[in-house]
């Protein structure tokens, strides 16, 4: 099935939209001004037994990223958004790990510039991709998975409608270790 992509999604003063080619520039300022700030947060490879070095080393560049990205969202999969405050990119938000059948669910990821943060756009966004994941794509629940050290992440969930689930031992890699994590979830009442 194919999915009608690019989508814009816009919430107050944001425009939520795919990434595109013409973005690397701003995309590559944004991460890395903002590359410590965001790394205690972010997802590493772990070490696969038998895995070559180069599955480690080996990130995609911008644009096979782009590419891949925009695969998943026509093929329903993940949909990912650059987020924009005028003509500022200052994140990226992702409802990823959409499954339809008797689950349809799917997680939400994002990541925020320090200069964006604690003004209220990570949870525009995250209310934005709620409101389309349900009334588009007509899933059931979205999680919300985040270090339990992470303040600010449980209170863009929690700000955002989602309630607290439960705890996720061991569940993501970050920084070279297995984190845990907490989970937030929303469902859908329209769906039953």
């Amino acid at each position: 099935m194919t999915y009608s992509w690019p989508v814009i999604l816009k919430s107050g003063d944001l425009r939520l939209q795919a990434l595109r080619l013409r973005d690397r520039g701003k995309w590559n300022n944004v991460r890395s001004e903002n590359r410590d700030w965001l790394s205690p947060w972010e997802a590493t490879i772990p070490i696969i037994p038998g895995g070559t070095p180069s599955d480690l080393s080996q990130l995609p560049s911008y644009f096979e990223m782009v590419r891949t990205l925009n695969s998943e969202a026509r093929h329903g999969r993940s949909f990912s958004f650059a987020i924009w405050h005028q003509r500022n990119l200052i994140g990226q938000i992702s409802l990823g790990g959409v499954i339809y059948g008797a689950m349809r669910g799917g997680h939400i990821g994002y990541w925020i510039d320090k200069n964006y943060a604690n003004r209220g756009f990570t949870t525009q966004a995250v209310m934005a991709v709620t409101d389309y994941a349900f009334a588009q794509l007509n899933l059931h629940r979205i999680e919300i998975n985040v270090r339990p050290e992470n303040a600010a992440s449980k209170r863009v969930a929690e700000k955002a409608g989602y309630i607290f689930e439960g705890e996720r031992p061991r569940y993501l890699h970050i920084g070279g270790t297995w984190r845990d994590h907490v989970v937030f979830i929303k469902e859908n009442p329209a769906v039953k």
